[in-house]
């Protein structure tokens, strides 16, 4: 390797493990090993379309665009707000969610069900009342299905924006079924299994949505004050523009985002896709380290892959 490639690729690691240590936190390698180096069955494996999305640097506006989306539910924010710590602790909570998503797609069915049963004891714990006086627990069935339609959707639509290789109409159908799995073990009751259903049940929902005090407070700190050095926010900024450019019109119209949605485009895709080529880069440095050597005999077959999808 030359000596501009040696220093491009010490460089490309560096921000691989600075971004995944802000994504993961302090555990984040200790967590990369539970999930990738064990043997044993797994839901998925890299031919699936769940696998593809979840591994994808698009996860990060699109994760951007599904906060934003769940705020709009009276219930979901006030449970964030309660109970989540969000602005004492918001790389925390980052790292939770990231290591749920990773555990329920890439490790092993026994990790994955011990993941999910550790945090469905958490959702049991958490409840209370939101801005009008209205009872809420996360455990609600109803309450889980909404914050399940609205990443599913959020991920897949900044992956069909901003990945190299967007999934088919019919690989996109399997995706949203294949999420199904972990869903339902977490309370989801009958997640939909294609991408019309999905759009179906998130409609099913709207007349529930409003902009409440703490739903625009919290989109106010996501958006304009993130807890990161002023270096590192033009990057972030890009990232938020991308998550915005791929939420529905109707939910930025709630957020009272009023550009036309041709202008919203033209500025944000472009944002999301220079963001997520950036991310994808310097991940690409640490992905292997983080997997090591995988025991192939530990991924499923296709009955398994049948049975999971």
């Amino acid at each position: 390797m030359s000596v501009v490639g040696q220093v491009t690729g010490k460089a490309q690691t560096r921000r691989g493990l600075a971004l995944r240590h802000k994504v993961s936190g302090d555990d984040g390698p200790r967590n990369a090993r539970r999930i990738w180096q064990p043997g044993g069955e797994r839901w998925f494996t890299s031919d699936d379309p769940i696998w593809r999305v979840h591994e994808d640097a698009a996860m990060f506006p699109g994760g951007v665009a599904a906060l934003l989306v769940q705020m709009l539910h009276p219930a979901a924010m006030a449970g964030v707000a309660g109970h989540s710590g969000y602005r004492g602790d918001p790389w925390g909570r980052l790292a939770r969610t990231s290591t749920y998503l990773a555990t329920t797609t890439f490790g092993t069915i026994e990790h994955a069900e011990e993941h999910i049963a550790t945090v469905r004891a958490v959702h049991e714990r958490v409840r209370g009342k939101d801005h009008a006086g209205r009872a809420y627990r996360a455990s609600d069935p109803h309450l889980l299905m909404w914050v399940h339609l609205a990443e599913v959707d959020s991920f897949l639509r900044a992956f069909q924006a901003y990945a190299k290789d967007p999934l088919t109409p019919s690989e996109a159908d399997r995706y949203v079924r294949q999420t199904g799995v972990s869903a339902r073990l977490l309370g989801v009751l009958e997640p939909p299994d294609t991408v019309d259903e999905l759009q179906t049940a998130l409609d099913g929902y709207r007349d529930e949505l409003e902009l409440t005090d703490a739903a625009r407070d919290s989109a106010r700190f996501l958006l304009l004050q993130p807890p990161l050095p002023w270096a590192a926010r033009p990057g972030y900024a890009a990232i938020v523009a991308g998550g915005i450019a791929v939420m529905p019109a109707w939910a930025r119209e709630t957020f009272g985002i009023s550009t036309s949605d041709c202008l919203v485009q033209a500025i944000g895709g472009p944002l999301g896709s220079a963001s997520t080529a950036t991310i994808r880069w310097a991940m690409a440095g640490v992905r292997a380290e983080d997997r090591g050597e995988q025991n192939e005999t530990g991924q499923r077959g296709d009955e398994g892959q049948e049975h999971a999808a």
